[in-house]
């Protein structure tokens, strides 16, 4: 059996990823099976410490783990690195004196605790006591809930997570009350405030990226593209004389490197610097997220028949939070980037092939276990081969950032 594991990023004020929520789930012989909250916080930790590694998923940020009533009193959580983790409590209904002392050992060993929006409400003064971090969830709490956490909490030194976020409005609305912590699929949407004009190196990017995309590459004007820019130049060579080619003696011309490259190693490269460029004063677990959809979509290909088209969907998932990442609505930077027809569409959430690959990926992100049974009959694909598509994903993305 094997454990699906989902990483939602959280951030601090200035969009910074601080620390992920994981939470894992397990396949039953028809679809996704959601285990009771023990059997689920079990598996968290056990696969936390045994199967991915913390440093791996979290990228030696912290780890939020929710821990049900009878795993509290059972201290497993003491199985855990208190350096690497914050303890989600799942509403205990009532703070007794069982719950209390078992949340006072792991004070005591040095452990964070998170409490959900439950201690909003009466009755749970004395866990308060022991809060590190207090959820407010803003998709259920009026404005007014909101402002009084704030006023209540703030001055005793509890960290807000402002859990829920669905628009950067909502984001700034938290920031603005004292809110440290911030959780929701608003890093995923559009942050168009005004439109925001593409300066320095984000022209480079784009240009970079369109002439990628043409039909037949003109090398002439890859080059000088990236010569115009330092970053890319500087990237480039650094990437064709790494250990990973073992060429003998060092490129250093950018010609020579394209055409060692050639154009299908060149188009992938350039569309991942170009978006990491554009993301670079954008919160980056946007970057992550395309690089991770990007290479998701691209190993599904031969498994749903769709052998051959893995470009494209590299493409559907490297470029479906480019709108986010510069602020300006998707349909005008498809029409500046030349994608291919089917691309298009799909990243418009048009109905294709290519969107119904998409539609997987973002469910299985978000874990939507049903959404995700529901794509995988469609497509169709063993959902039990997902796991080991979206860790490796999650791998590659990785190396490419650190590399």
């Amino acid at each position: 059996m094997k454990a699906f594991v989902v990483r939602q990023p959280i951030f601090d004020q200035r969009q910074r990823v601080s620390g992920y929520q994981l939470c894992f789930r397990l396949p039953d012989e028809s679809g996704f099976a959601y285990a009771d909250d023990d059997f689920d916080a079990q598996s968290v930790i056990s696969h936390s410490l045994h199967v991915f590694g913390f440093d791996e998923l979290t990228q030696s940020k912290k780890a939020f783990i929710n821990l049900t009533r009878s795993l509290l009193v059972q201290q497993s959580a003491m199985l855990l690195p208190p350096d690497k983790v914050v303890i989600e409590i799942l509403d205990p209904v009532s703070s007794d004196d069982e719950i209390l002392r078992s949340c006072q050992a792991l004070k005591q060993g040095g452990y964070a605790l998170a409490l959900g929006s439950y201690a909003l409400r009466p009755g749970h003064e004395q866990l308060i006591n022991l809060a590190n971090i207090i959820r407010v969830d803003f998709a259920t709490e009026s404005a007014e809930v909101r402002r009084a956490a704030a006023l209540r909490f703030i001055p005793r030194r509890i960290q807000l997570l402002a859990e829920g976020l669905a628009s950067h409005d909502e984001f700034k609305e938290a920031a603005s009350l004292g809110y440290e912590l911030f959780q929701g699929f608003f890093f995923c949407q559009p942050e168009v405030i005004a439109r925001e004009d593409i300066a320095g190196n984000k022209v480079n990017y784009l240009r970079l990226m369109r002439e990628i995309n043409q039909p037949e590459v003109d090398f002439d004007r890859v080059e000088q593209i990236i010569k115009q820019d330092v970053a890319l130049s500087v990237k480039l060579l650094r990437y064709i004389n790494s250990a990973w080619f073992g060429l003998s003696n060092r490129v250093k011309s950018i010609r020579h490197a394209l055409v060692l490259l050639g154009v299908n190693v060149v188009r992938q490269w350039a569309l991942l610097v170009a978006v990491t460029g554009l993301g670079y004063d954008k919160p980056s677990e946007l970057v992550t997220t395309s690089l991770v959809r990007a290479n998701f979509c691209e190993r599904l290909a031969p498994m749903i028949q769709m052998k051959g088209r893995e470009p494209d969907l590299f493409l559907v998932g490297l470029f479906s939070a480019l709108d986010a990442l510069t602020g300006r609505p998707m349909d005008d930077l498809l029409a500046e980037l030349a994608v291919p027809g089917e691309v298009r569409d799909a990243l418009l959430g048009r109905p294709n092939r290519l969107n119904d690959v998409f539609c997987l990926v973002q469910a299985y992100e978000r874990g939507d276990w049903k959404g995700v049974s529901s794509s995988a009959r469609a497509l169709p694909i063993e959902e039990d081969a997902l796991p080991d598509v979206y860790e490796q994903s999650i791998a590659w993305a990785n190396q490419v950032l650190s590399g």
